[in-house]
């Protein structure tokens, strides 16, 4: 991972903005001098956070800031824990994975991962945890000298229940945090402190091979190339811009599932892009798209429901058992409405080719769907709002601070209600002008809250607070 300048978000942001954010990055190198910025998570590759530090680091670095990026390693079992925690604070019940037993596994894995940081953080470095996975880090590395940021990516409105006894779980490893940053107010759970608190909306990275412009001929040779659509590869390569700037092409092919042949070009597709977690809810997206098909689907749509290859992702031991579930719903649909679902598992070895696949499908899409059970924020939405797609969504986590529903896509007041979902595809599907407006909306809404800029003006600020409390109490 290289250093980018910031100056590269000029054309899409205010002239104040980037004199702000020249004034806050110097004052920001000269505040840390030779400390370094940790950034500590559970994976480099799936999900949001890994895309989050991609897309943020290089502007920090190239900020001349000294920031890098480590990631723990642990046992299949201790990531069956942490995913259980991450299903309890989305309020779903689980308790053997908060047992005695349970702790002593995370105690244990994150003990290891410190005795292996020991050496490499030193005291005054900041450091960014992300997730429950590395809560257990945090009395290691504040007794290290580190002043130590907590980022909780997940949430859940209503704090009862299985999200209480989850956050009973991780209380004890928090204490010693410098600050807590959350996705929302709504997720800051009662115990913690609100002069530690802090609310910080993720970000997309625009220039990423995820976000990045691309033209309607290019889109088509990769969903060609892949073989998520049929049609005549066209006059243009499946060619993109890598991360460090460097020229990349797809090579690879998706795994796909499908009965019959691929659809065309001119089909109207609807596309759900998300990690295989049953709390995306893919087969509610599947069995809703049956009620869009009876009695007509607008243009003939067919449904690709998209995801990692399910065993690329080390941190999610769910993945295959999910993806086995929306295949065994698939079959047990008619014929006639399985021949337009489409079940696509995306190439992760090249990172950068995942994501440039990812930006042609959502570009493809007429409609971008993401029907949540629960969201922590849910960027998948962020980057389809930023191509301008018009987006069907639930009104659940983070979402529905995004979507004004009706003005930058269509939110869902109940994400089981499957014939409010068919009827939302449906008007969208129907109406070109509204769902036009929905994406142009969308795409100024991104623009003004949701960049990467945004956020590395609010983590500034976070560490120029925590940084100047530790000086004053030194």
């Amino acid at each position: 991972m290289g250093a980018r300048s910031f100056e590269r978000y000029a054309p899409f942001v205010s002239a104040d903005m980037m004199e702000t954010m020249r004034e806050v990055a110097a004052a920001t190198r000269a505040r840390l001098g030779d400390r370094v910025l940790w950034d500590i998570s559970s994976t480099r590759a799936g999900g949001g956070v890994a895309e989050l530090l991609h897309g943020l680091l290089p502007y920090v670095r190239g900020a001349g800031i000294d920031a890098r990026w480590m990631v723990i390693a642990g046992p299949p079992a201790f990531f069956r824990v942490t995913k259980g925690i991450h299903n309890a604070l989305h309020g779903v019940a689980d308790e053997t994975v908060l047992s005695d037993e349970a702790r002593e596994i995370y105690e244990q894995t994150l003990r290891d991962n410190a005795a292996q940081l020991e050496s490499l953080v030193k005291p005054r470095d900041i450091v960014i945890a992300h997730d429950p996975q590395t809560a257990g880090l945090v009395p290691h590395l504040s007794r290290q000298g580190a002043l130590v940021i907590w980022r909780s990516h997940i949430g859940h409105e209503r704090p009862d229940g299985p999200v209480e006894a989850a956050w009973r779980f991780l209380a004890p490893y928090l204490a010693d945090a410098h600050a807590l940053v959350f996705s929302r107010e709504a997720y800051v759970p009662a115990h913690v402190d609100r002069g530690r608190s802090v609310v910080l909306p993720p970000s997309v990275d625009i220039f990423s091979p995820k976000n990045q412009p691309m033209d309607d001929d290019v889109a088509r040779a990769i969903c060609v190339h892949t073989g998520i659509i049929e049609a005549p590869p066209g006059p243009c390569g499946c060619t993109f811009t890598r991360a460090d700037g460097s020229p990349g092409r797809v090579d690879r092919a998706a795994d796909v599932i499908r009965l019959g042949r691929a659809p065309s070009w001119d089909t109207p597709i609807v596309t759900q892009i998300s990690r295989w977690d049953a709390l995306k809810d893919a087969v509610g997206v599947l069995r809703g798209f049956a009620r869009l098909l009876e009695p007509y689907a607008p243009g003939d749509a067919h449904l690709v429901l998209a995801g990692p290859d399910v065993d690329a992702v080390a941190d999610d031991p769910e993945g295959a058992f999910v993806f086995a579930d929306v295949m065994a719903a698939w079959r047990e649909l008619p014929q006639h409405q399985r021949h337009r679902v489409h079940l696509v598992m995306l190439p992760m070895t090249d990172l950068d080719e995942n994501a440039a696949i990812v930006n042609a499908l959502q570009r493809h899409s007429r409609v971008v769907v993401q029907k949540s059970l629960h969201e922590g924020f849910g960027l998948t939405v962020t980057e389809a709002m930023w191509k301008g797609r018009p987006v069907v969504a639930s009104a659940v986590g983070g979402i529905q601070d995004q979507i004004r529903s009706l003005r930058d896509g269509v939110l869902l007041g109940d994400p089981a209600d499957l014939d409010g979902f068919a009827d939302a595809l449906r008007t969208v599907l129907a109406d070109p002008e509204l769902a036009a407006r929905l994406g142009a909306s969308a795409k100024e809404r991104v623009r003004d809250n949701y960049l990467g800029l945004h956020s590395l003006l609010r983590y500034a600020r976070v560490v120029e607070r925590i940084d100047s409390a530790a000086a004053g109490a030194s």
